[in-house]
């Protein structure tokens, strides 16, 4: 397990705390334990005991597994709020989705992590998992498909097309470059890509 490297996930505790440190240490090996045993595989005494704190003092951060557990994806949810908010302070839907990806791929060990650890949320509550999987339809889905709508409000893209449809191809062409191991070009095949995507969805 030692060998799994993880980077550090967004938190939010104030900045220059003692619970910060904590919190980014407690998150941290959390991660790297449920990517290299998954979620049924680490228990709370294994996080403890990795971040070096005693289960009570974990236990005063994190009320369960769960909550730790769902820390973590609100960390990487909040990357990709951010994530959005860079793009959208561009002008134009091309600087906007060029940023977009070029930050994806900036982030992209902890997008890794993120997509892996999403894949473990069926073994939590369906409440819980339901609440993170709205939020994550509003702010990254959302957020997204608002970006292509108001690019064809501009008239920036064709509009015989919904943009919930171009948002799944977008991420259709670009998923790959963040849920795999890195290839020897990545930011090259993402210019391929959103030349293949804007050649097909820009107005002739």
């Amino acid at each position: 397990m030692r060998g799994v490297t993880v980077p550090p996930l967004h938190h939010a505790s104030p900045p220059g705390t003692a619970t910060e440190s904590t919190r980014e240490r407690i998150q941290t090996e959390a991660a790297r334990l449920f990517v290299a045993s998954g979620y049924h595989g680490v228990s709370m005494r294994e996080v403890a005991e990795a971040v070096g704190v005693t289960k009570p003092a974990l236990y005063h951060h994190y009320a369960d597994k769960e909550a730790l557990f769902l820390a973590m994806l609100d960390g990487a949810l909040a990357t990709l709020a951010r994530l959005v908010a860079h793009a959208r302070a561009q002008r134009g839907i091309r600087a906007q989705l060029e940023t977009l990806v070029r930050d994806l791929l900036d982030t992209a060990p902890e997008q890794r992590v993120g997509l892996q650890l999403a894949s473990e949320l069926r073994h939590i509550s369906p409440e819980r998992r339901a609440a993170f999987e709205g939020e994550y339809r509003r702010v990254w889905m959302g957020g997204l498909t608002r970006l292509l709508e108001e690019a064809a409000e501009r008239g920036e893209l064709r509009t015989d097309l919904p943009p919930s449809a171009l948002n799944r191809a977008l991420l259709g062409l670009t998923y790959p470059l963040v849920s795999g191991p890195p290839g020897p070009d990545p930011h090259g095949t993402a210019r391929a890509l959103l030349s293949v995507f804007f050649d097909g969805v820009t107005p002739r």
